[in-house]
């Protein structure tokens, strides 16, 4: 789940939520876009696809990256960058209709999921957000891809704002649902409200060696929990979390959760290569790609107001809520939203 998202941003959430559980309608952000979509993507109804066919691994700088690709190797490319605890079937329907809209699809596990795995033993299994998002870069070195249009949720849509904030170049335009995510120790070291405190719970107990073991021991159990916490309103079924659930199989998976949660509250230390990267980080720099931000209008999981982040956003930008009881895995819960959201950018670029 977001959790890198920035503490003094998490103020605004904690006032209101202490006046009323949940947020009201989020409106378009101020300096918005208000420009036409393109044209509408057929209707599909979620859950239509079970499957993003077979996967193809790549050695992409210090992790063997296990992926998806769809559609048209000479198309435009879109890569699609899933959260915790959640996997690439988050995408299995919007994948597909990016794919029939004559885009190029890649959709990679994160490190410590699925297919994906750090190729040495002795590299540590680092969780922190600039290690995390370098993955996605190594990986566009190794398949040549010299610039993509990002879109991601939770731990996605952290990796594609830094990579949007620290490599411009690389990033044609940005998806990122629940908006700016980038944060830093310093951030996460100053105290909330309770309120606030509350919907963090599972950071604490990562914090502990009992939180550790007992993620280690119940992880599946565990991630259907955040499932329901985070969205209260989608009624998944247990095949569609099955399918998911397999890729906390991944023997890195413990570390590199806990190791990222510890990170954010200064508990775990990070690996020195990234300390340039966190430190342009701790600034909270600007993104000037293109971007779309979304929310579910039940999104169960922390995240700040549309308004306090909207300024993060120097390019043509865009606030879109999306209605009707959509929770934390937006583009599972309404892919063709998002697909939409990821087709509308591009052609700002």
């Amino acid at each position: 789940m977001s959790l890198s998202l920035n503490r003094r941003r998490l103020l605004g959430f904690a006032a209101a939520a202490a006046a009323q559980i949940g947020l009201g309608p989020i409106t378009t952000a101020q300096g918005a876009s208000q420009g036409a979509t393109s044209s509408p993507l057929p209707v599909i109804k979620p859950g239509s696809h079970t499957s993003l066919g077979p996967l193809k691994t790549i050695d992409a700088g210090l992790v063997r990256i296990g992926y998806a690709e769809l559609g048209p190797a000479n198309g435009p490319v879109v890569i699609l960058l899933h959260g915790w605890p959640y996997d690439i079937h988050s995408y299995a329907d919007v994948a597909p209709l990016l794919a029939d809209a004559g885009y190029r699809v890649i959709v990679p596990y994160l490190r410590g999921h699925g297919t994906t795995r750090l190729l040495a033993d002795d590299t540590p299994r680092n969780g922190q957000p600039s290690a995390v998002a370098s993955d996605t870069i190594a990986m566009m070195d190794a398949l040549k891809i010299e610039k993509a249009v990002l879109a991601g949720y939770d731990w996605g849509a952290r990796s594609a704002d830094i990579i949007a904030a620290l490599w411009p170049e690389r990033c044609k335009a940005l998806v990122s649902v629940s908006g700016y995510l980038i944060g830093s120790q310093a951030a996460g070291a100053k105290p909330l409200p309770p309120q606030a405190e509350l919907q963090w719970w599972y950071q604490f107990y990562f914090a502990t060696e009992r939180g550790r073991l007992g993620y280690a021991q119940n992880t599946a159990a565990f991630a259907r929990l955040i499932w329901q916490l985070a969205s209260p309103q989608w009624h998944f079924d247990d095949a569609t979390f099955a399918r998911s659930a397999t890729a906390f199989d991944n023997p890195d998976h413990v570390a590199v959760v806990i190791h990222n949660y510890r990170w954010r509250l200064g508990l775990a230390e990070g690996d020195a290569k990234y300390d340039t990267l966190e430190a342009k980080l701790a600034t909270f720099p600007q993104i000037a790609a293109p971007t779309i931000t979304m929310e579910g209008d039940a999104n169960g999981a922390p995240h700040p107001e549309s308004s306090s982040y909207a300024n993060r956003f120097s390019g043509r930008y865009e606030h879109r809520l999306i209605k009707g009881g959509i929770g934390h895995n937006l583009p599972q819960e309404a892919p063709r939203a998002f697909a939409q959201a990821v087709v509308d950018v591009a052609k700002w670029a």
